[in-house]
Parts: structure tokens; C-alpha cells; sequence
């Protein structure tokens, strides 16, 4: 294996035109600034300069690329059925087939019918083979689907209504929708998002079938820029929701489902810092907010007084416990909430209080709902996982806790035996305790002999729990350990997890991620041999820890990175920048510009020698401009050194999303190519993958 991507060709240098910026009495110089205007010919030009560069370098692992892609190909079923579901009087899966990068959606036969594929990812695909559903929404009637997609990337989304009786869609099309929707009671009427040329949900519309789009009606429009829209449907389909929502602030209306034409009405205007959420069952809202409680609880309004002054405290979390959303079902409060930093449902009986607690049950694993639950419902769909055991899907009877196995996930070739994962701390430089869940193989000895990939992410109280990825054995195999690390910023240990790693405070996410690496080197792997990875904020994470500790690493990914957090906060007129300022600050004010100065990797040069870096960026990412990680290689590669690590920039200039591919084959390989970058540079002392025995 080699050692690294050598490459003999010339570097991309790009032009540099100096642009002086002054702000709070800071002076600083831009060369690359001319980049944000992505119709000058000259970026498009450096781009595939830089992809170029990449691929000449990347295809002398070309042999490596392959032999990974194939070992995720093998544990990928090449056909699978989900789990069903029940939607009214239908029930409803999703099928992978062979040799296809997209699922199909199903409608389970119903008195001897056939099932019958009502969508198929790979015929809504667009001319360069991409397709991401925004939203999927079954009609009460079950007489319409409606669905919508996104055929470049940049989460514009179509929205169609496929008549299910013909599976023919109807004449009406809508253009620029997002991804929330609701229906009517009677299936007549459709509400829908659209954003704004900034991609912010600021409207909800109503859509009545077989009109044309032209008369479709506004029903609400949030002017505030840090706020975004949401519309759906209360659990009992009673009502239409429609939410208002900044970072740490909510404001909710109602429309009744069966009188869709209705004016929305307010339960309770924002106050700033006040997060809530609603359902409804039996006249009450159930309201679930920080109002009073830093980790959230429970109250109840009556829906005709539904002010925060009519509020009542219904249910409210334990010590070391957050409450994330409370569904509202006929027997039962279903609970979903975070104890010690893990996930797990509370199912509270409405009449008599007893609780059945579903937990993951397995070594450093976690549950999540895993189909939709209805109103009626007194069993649910539960699926659990961790880093080393494949998805299994259980159905839990709410008033006993019993359990029924429904599938477990077939992984051909692996043996979860052969692995191992835990949950274990380091301490930060504050003395905090940050979580952190391993993952090895049991032959693979903590020594501090093997080398070790950490990934991260910590913002918007955003939670990574360890999820099975059948790319990773690919790299445990080899005898590296994995580390997922979960610093302040996330939101795995409540919402103060959150407010210690956002704001003033980013920093902390920051060491945090250092701290697990010393900890790691510190006995368990070689601190010689550590690198890291991360996508978008998690991609920021990877540029502040390559610039404060370059010695630390052989190699840093940084996908879809947001690096150039003073310029992109500054500017009002690209997307997440408004919005983002209660995330990140607002760098027109002093103070929050002294924080963000201080950790922005664009405005930052490592010291020392430079690990191997490869950043990602896609030119139809709506989220991360790809200005962001091509003016941050410009500058690192202009101010490089011989002696610095390697450096790479991987543009995606076809369709493409935010997260990379969007079929799973198109992805299994861009995570092929990830993986031999970083087993090239980690070096491990099993070059190829160890079988099971």
C-alpha cells in the first residue's frame, strides 16, 4: 500500500487578487475572495484544475478504491425489504433491487392484489443519474401520494401527486418546494413549504387537488430571516401545524384539518430563547418545552386557550435526562429522550401512569423509532444498532415492554462477534468529561500500537449516536480503531451540551475533539498514526483542530467544510447566514467577531508541518458554498511547504448533494476513495482485511 497520494503533477495555483477587508479595528487581506462569484470562468477553471489534480493522485490507489468498493458491495443485501407500516387501512415498504443505486416505495397487497411499486428512484432520476426525495406523503384516503424530488443536489424540489388507483401523477406540478407537507382531513387539499432564493422555508401554501398551481393560496410567511418554516400534521390528523423556527426559538399556529381554509391561529407568540413544540389528542395540546426547564418537559393546554399562561406540567424528565419530542397517541405518551448521553422511549400509559422504558439494550448501541406511528397505535416499530451490530427491527407492545423480533439486517460476510465497541470518556482541558464510542476488532490489541480514525461533527445541538456503516469494517478489518467522538456543540448530552459548544463557547467543541485525540494516543493508539474526518459544521471541526494542532495528525478529511466563517457570516445574501448567526454569531458585533476571528481556519495558518489534507466541496451545495474549501486550499497550497503533508481538494461538479452521492453504489465508491485516502496515510500493519474465522 502506499504511503500517501504522491503526485508528480503541478499543483493548481489559483489567481490572487487581493482584496483589503477592516472590521472592529482588524485589518486582514483576501486573495481569494473572487471566488464567491461562481459564474466568473476563471473558478469554474480552478475547480476542474483541482479535480484534476485530485484524481491523478487518487487513481495510484486505484487498486485500493477497488478492493474496498467491493468488500462494502458484498455486505450490501443486493435486494431488501424494509419493515412495513400501516397508513390508514394500507400498509407500505421500501425495497432495494439489484444493480439499482435507489429504492422503490411500495404499497403492500391488500384482498389478493398484488404489491404494487408506487415510486422508483431510479426513473425519477435527472440526466446525470441523481435523485433525493424532499417529502412522501400519503393522502388519509390512501388516494394520493404526495412526493417530491431533486434532481441536481441543490434541494430544489419538484412536488407531484401520484394518484394511486392509475399510479399516473396528476396534471399539477410545484416547483421550489422544500421538504415538510401535510394534508386536509378530507385529502382535498395539500399544504406545502417554498423557500426563498435563499433557500429558507418562508412560506406555507395551500394546494387544492386538481387546481392549477396558479391559484394556489398563501397562508403564512415568516419575514424574520433567522426563522424557518415547517408544516405538518398533529399525530391524530386533527390539525395543521405550522411552525416558526430560529436555533433556540419556536412559534406555533393551527388550522383545523377538516376545515383547511381556516386562518391560522397562534398558540403562543415567540419570546426569544423559548423553544416549543406541539401535538394534539382529545382537545389538549401536548407542548413540549424549555419554558421553565432547561432539558425540556411536558405541559397541556386546551386548544381553544392555548396561551402560554394556560399551560400545565404533564410530564418532566429525570436527573440526567432531555426530553426531545413527545408524541401523542390514544393510550399513550410516547417519549423520546436522552439519558447519560444514550437515546430512549417512554411509553406513559394516559390513564393509569405506568411507563415501559425502551432502551437499545446492547453495548454502546441506541434506539429510534423506525417507521411512522399513528394515533391508535399501542405497538411501535423500534430499530436498534451500534457501530459493530447491524439494524435489527423490533415491535414493542406499549402497555407490556414486550418485544417481538420483525428482521434483522443481513450483513454477508460479517460476524458482529469479531468486533467490539464501548462508550468511554476523555477529559477535556476544563475537566469536562467527553463522550466518546469505540469501535475495533477483537484481534486488533489498544496498545497504543494501531492507528486511529476519529469523526465528529458537535453543532446545532445535532446528535451522531454509532450507527452500522458497512464501510466501516473495511477499516477495522485492516486493524484500525475507530472513534466517534461527541463534543460540546452536539447535542448527545442535552441541551446544555449544546449552549457549551455554540457562540462564545465554540471552542469548546474544539478541544473537546483534541481531547479524545490525546487520549487516544495516550496508551491505546499510536498518537503517530491518528486522523480525522467531518462534514459541513463537522468539516469546520476539522479545520479548526488541523490548524491548532497540525502535529497531531497524519491525515484530515474535510467534507463540504464551512471554513470561511467570518466572510460567510458577513455576507446576508448567501444561504445559512442570517439564520446562523444564533449558531455561530453575528460577526458585526465586537464580540462575537473576537470568538469567530479566533477559530475561523480560513483566516488561520497552521503552524508547523501540515498533515495530509483532502477537502470536498460540491458545486450545487446549497449549504457549504464550494467557494468555502476551494479558497481555503487556494491559500494553505499557495503558503505550503516541502515538507507539509499532501493536499487535496475533491469538487463534485456534476449533481450532487451536501452529504455526497446520492445512490448507494455512487456512494459505497466515493466512501471507497475516503477510506483509501485515509488507509494510506494511517499506514496500518494489516494492509488488507483480516476474515473472520
Amino acid at each position: 500500500m502506499p504511503h500517501d497520494l504522491d503526485n508528480t503533477a503541478v499543483p493548481p495555483a489559483a489567481p490572487r487578487e487581493p482584496h483589503e477587508h477592516e472590521l472592529h479595528g482588524r485589518r486582514w487581506t483576501d486573495d481569494y475572495g473572487w471566488m464567491r462569484d461562481h459564474a466568473d470562468p476563471r473558478f469554474l477553471a480552478y475547480l476542474r484544475a483541482e479535480r484534476g489534480y485530485y484524481d491523478a493522485a487518487a487513481n495510484r490507489l486505484e487498486g485500493l478504491q477497488t478492493e474496498v468498493f467491493h468488500e462494502v458491495e458484498r455486505r450490501l443485501l443486493p435486494t431488501d425489504d424494509s419493515v412495513s407500516w400501516r397508513h390508514g387501512s394500507r400498509f407500505y415498504y421500501t425495497r432495494t433491487v439489484a444493480g439499482s443505486e435507489y429504492e422503490q416505495f411500495l404499497q403492500a397487497g391488500h384482498d389478493g392484489d398484488s404489491d404494487r411499486v408506487l415510486l422508483d428512484g431510479a426513473r425519477l432520476a435527472g440526466p446525470d443519474g441523481f435523485a433525493e426525495i424532499g417529502l412522501r406523503e400519503l393522502s388519509p384516503d390512501n388516494t394520493l401520494l404526495a412526493y417530491s424530488v431533486d434532481t441536481t443536489g441543490d434541494e430544489v424540489y419538484r412536488l407531484k401527486f401520484l394518484q394511486l388507483a392509475t399510479l399516473t401523477d396528476l396534471s399539477e406540478e410545484l416547483p421550489r418546494t422544500y421538504y415538510t407537507g401535510a394534508w386536509s382531513a378530507d385529502s382535498g387539499t395539500f399544504f406545502y413549504t417554498v423557500h426563498d432564493g435563499l433557500f429558507r422555508p418562508h412560506q406555507v401554501w395551500r394546494h387544492v387537488i386538481g387546481t392549477a398551481p396558479e391559484a394556489d393560496v398563501l397562508v403564512a410567511q415568516e419575514d424574520d430571516a433567522r426563522f424557518e418554516l415547517t408544516v405538518r400534521a398533529t399525530r391524530d390528523l386533527r390539525w395543521i401545524t405550522i411552525e416558526a423556527r430560529s436555533r433556540d426559538t419556536a412559534e406555533w399556529r393551527l388550522i383545523p384539518a377538516d376545515a383547511p381554509h381556516t386562518a391560522p391561529v397562534l398558540v403562543a407568540p415567540r419570546h426569544m430563547g423559548v423553544d416549543y413544540a406541539v401535538d394534539h389528542a382529545d382537545g389538549r395540546l401536548i407542548i413540549v418545552t424549555d419554558d421553565g426547564a432547561p432539558e425540556f418537559r411536558v405541559m397541556s393546554a386546551p386548544v381553544d386557550s392555548p396561551g402560554r399562561e394556560h399551560w400545565t406540567e404533564l410530564l418532566t424528565p429525570r436527573p440526567g435526562e432531555r426530553i426531545t419530542a413527545c408524541h401523542a397517541l390514544r393510550r399513550h405518551w410516547l417519549v423520546e429522550l436522552r439519558r447519560d448521553g444514550f437515546p430512549l422511549l417512554r411509553a406513559v400509559d394516559r390513564a393509569t401512569g405506568a411507563v415501559v422504558e425502551i432502551g437499545a439494550e446492547i453495548d454502546a448501541g441506541h434506539v429510534r423509532l423506525a417507521t411512522p406511528v399513528e394515533y391508535g397505535d399501542t405497538t411501535v416499530t423500534v430499530v436498534v444498532e451500534s457501530l459493530t451490530e447491524p439494524p435489527s427491527w423490533h415491535s414493542v407492545d406499549l402497555c407490556t415492554g414486550e418485544r417481538e423480533l420483525r428482521k434483522r439486517r443481513e450483513v454477508p460476510g460479517y460476524d458482529p462477534a469479531a468486533y467490539r465497541t464501548v462508550r468511554r470518556h476523555a477529559t477535556a482541558p476544563d475537566g469536562t468529561a467527553v463522550p466518546v464510542t469505540l469501535a475495533w476488532r477483537a484481534d486488533t490489541p489498544l496498545d497504543g500500537t494501531a492507528p486511529a480514525l476519529l469523526y465528529g461533527y458537535g453543532a446545532y445541538e445535532s446528535v451522531l449516536d454509532p450507527e452500522f456503516d458497512p464501510v466501516l469494517p473495511s477499516l477495522l478489518d485492516r486493524g484500525v480503531v475507530y472513534a466517534l467522538t461527541h463534543p460540546r456543540g452536539g447535542g448527545e448530552n442535552g441541551r446544555g451540551w449544546w449552549l457549551d459548544g455554540r457562540l462564545a463557547a465554540k471552542a469548546n467543541t474544539f478541544t473537546d475533539h483534541l481531547a479524545v485525540a490525546d487520549w487516544l494516543a495516550d496508551g491505546i493508539a499510536d498518537g503517530s498514526r491518528l486522523a480525522t474526518r467531518g462534514l459541513s459544521a463537522g468539516g469546520l471541526l476539522q479545520g479548526a483542530v488541523y490548524t491548532r494542532r497540525p502535529e497531531r495528525w497524519a491525515a484530515v478529511v474535510a467534507e463540504v467544510p464551512f471554513v470561511d466563517v467570518i466572510t460567510s457570516m458577513l455576507d446576508p445574501d448567501i444561504p445559512l447566514t442570517v439564520n446562523e448567526w444564533d449558531e455561530w454569531g453575528d460577526p458585526r458585533k465586537p464580540d462575537d467577531f473576537a470568538w469567530m476571528w479566533a477559530y475561523s481556519p480560513y483566516n488561520h495558518l497552521p503552524q508547523g508541518r501540515r498533515p495530509a489534507l483532502l477537502a470536498t466541496g460540491a458545486l450545487h451545495d446549497p449549504r457549504v458554498m464550494v467557494h468555502e474549501p476551494a479558497k481555503w486550499v487556494a491559500r494553505l497550497r499557495a503558503t505550503a511547504t516541502p515538507e507539509d503533508g499532501p493536499l487535496y481538494l475533491r469538487p463534485e461538479l456534476g449533481s450532487g448533494a451536501h452529504t455526497g452521492p446520492a445512490g448507494r453504489y455512487a456512494h459505497a465508491h466515493y466512501e471507497a476513495e475516503i477510506t483509501a485516502f485515509l488507509l494510506s496515510h494511517l499506514r496500518p500493519t494489516a494492509p488488507h482485511p483480516r476474515r473472520n474465522s
